[in-house]
């Protein structure tokens, strides 16, 4: 068993961290739905950069452009029609589900 292995991600103990993590003035304004939505770009953005690829001779740490990122999140959204999500907003939830991933130790 691999050390990737010990760790669980669970997507709706992600999305009630990442509530719990957004500052007081956007606490009820993105709905669960919104969290896994946007998770979800972040996930493929990650995919389209090949950072989830299990490549055995990639060990090395990943370098993150958050704003890459946050644009990506953003312009993917609004292209979907799902909301119009502000870059602040969308950093806020970015950096929750960084902080939820550390928390389970998903990147170590």
């Amino acid at each position: 068993m691999s050390d990737k292995d010990d760790f669980r991600y669970d997507e709706d103990d992600s999305v009630k961290f990442i509530q719990n993590y957004l500052p007081q003035e956007m606490k009820g304004k993105c709905s669960d739905d919104d969290i896994n939505y946007i998770v979800d770009l972040i996930y493929d953005f990650y995919e389209s950069r090949g950072y989830l690829s299990d490549d055995e001779d990639d060990e090395g740490d990943i370098e993150i452009d958050e704003d890459e990122l946050i644009a990506y999140v953003v312009k993917n959204a609004q292209k979907d029609g799902v909301g119009k999500f502000e870059p602040e907003e969308v950093t806020f939830i970015v950096q929750g589900e960084l902080a939820y991933c550390d928390s389970i130790n998903m990147f170590d």
